[in-house]
């Protein structure tokens, strides 16, 4: 069951009130709520089980707190609520839409380990027993969308389960296999790479997310300096926002995103004076405007982006608004192989905002590769101008 819109200080009060009863009181439940709102359920920490809140004691409040204001706890994000009419999250969407899904999928539950055999009741988040079930120490290597086993030890497999995204270049490989690159075909459908991909951005080339193009070499995991080894190396793992005084150490920026890794211009403008970030996002910004290019002229049909799903819509006229029908933006239908290529790198790139920090490098390389692909292909887009650097 889901409650409406609860504060940190309201769940807190509730929960302290469970700590020595382990369930909250009438009295608990009229007081924590804000006035004019319902009860808070107490949905967001199991009741059974050593997670329960009985069982966490007051030494556990800091951290309560601090996964309280992160993502993996905002019962109100779309992450956890796309599913609230079905009443149900489907099996492969629970993996790492609910903490039970989750669970079931590695057999933590006492299930055979695999997707769950029935949808999962929504209302559920990333919650404790997520990251600190002890079967996570079991868990030794995880298996990737392009294939590779890649080994993890205790809270990666968490993070890794769920950041690694749902795609990789080996899937655009094998639907564009066989096709010429610039005929439109009917049968091509836009290839999403998913949401927050960190885990496949600090893998790089030796993941395999992006797609690679023939002949390219592509740098592997982003390896920094020691201690920085995984996750938790840079991210508060219950808030899970980003440990500042670690960039410090060697890095002498106000902010992570001032943070720039060579002295040079990856995006033709000359300016060294911003973070790596600012290339990253020109380029990024250059590609989609080399893919809009490149549709329109090759493709008959232009494209547009838009922020939900399946992101990519028709532009017959070419003015930069997607086609509508019946008040609905109109699917783009017009993919050739050297377009979905390009689109799915660009949707990789920018579907992790922290990939300047995870891996830029990789990250420039894609973004790249894909520009010069396509700008080989097209009349009006003179790559060599573009000063860009790989």
């Amino acid at each position: 069951m889901r409650g409406k819109i609860i504060t940190v200080s309201s769940v807190l009060a509730l929960l302290f009130a469970c700590f020595l009863t382990g369930t909250p009181s009438a009295e608990a439940q009229d007081s924590s709520a804000p006035s004019g709102e319902e009860a808070i359920t107490p949905f967001l920490l199991p009741d059974a089980g050593p997670f329960e809140p009985k069982s966490l004691g007051e030494q556990n409040t800091a951290a309560i707190t601090a996964w309280l204001k992160g993502g993996h706890a905002d019962a109100t994000a779309e992450a956890f609520t796309h599913w609230d009419d079905e009443g149900a999250v489907p099996p492969n969407c629970s993996v790492c839409h609910a903490g039970a899904g989750f669970r079931s999928f590695h057999g933590l539950d006492g299930s055979e380990p695999g997707l769950p055999e029935a949808p999962i009741p929504a209302g559920g988040v990333v919650d404790c027993e997520t990251c600190h079930n002890d079967g996570l120490a079991s868990i030794s290597e995880l298996t990737l969308p392009s294939g590779v086993v890649h080994p993890v030890v205790g809270v990666e497999a968490a993070c890794m389960t769920c950041h690694q995204g749902r795609a990789a270049g080996a899937t655009v490989e094998n639907a564009t296999a066989s096709k010429p690159d610039d005929t439109v075909d009917a049968e091509l459908r836009f290839v999403n790479p998913h949401y927050a991909t960190a885990a496949a951005s600090w893998l790089g080339g030796y993941g395999g997310a992006g797609y690679h193009y023939p002949g390219k070499t592509y740098s592997g995991r982003f390896f920094h300096a020691r201690p920085v080894a995984s996750c938790v190396s840079c991210h508060n793992p219950h808030s899970l926002e980003v440990k500042v005084e670690t960039c410090a150490t060697c890095h002498d920026a106000e902010t992570p995103e001032a943070i720039r890794i060579r002295k040079q211009s990856y995006d033709g403008s000359g300016n060294l004076s911003v973070g790596i970030r600012s290339d990253i996002a020109a380029n990024a910004q250059l590609l989609m405007a080399t893919l809009v290019t490149y549709t329109g002229e090759v493709a008959g049909t232009a494209l547009v982006f838009e922020p939900h799903y399946p992101y990519f819509f028709a532009d017959a006229n070419g003015d930069g608004v997607a086609d509508q029908v019946d008040g609905s933006s109109v699917n783009y239908a017009a993919w050739t192989p050297r377009s979905l290529k390009a689109a799915y790198n660009w949707k990789l790139v920018t579907a992790d905002p922290g990939i300047y920090a995870h891996n830029p490098h990789y990250a420039l390389e894609l973004l790249y590769d894909s520009i010069e692909d396509l700008a080989g292909a097209t009349d009006s887009v003179d790559f060599d101008s573009l000063n860009i650097l790989r």
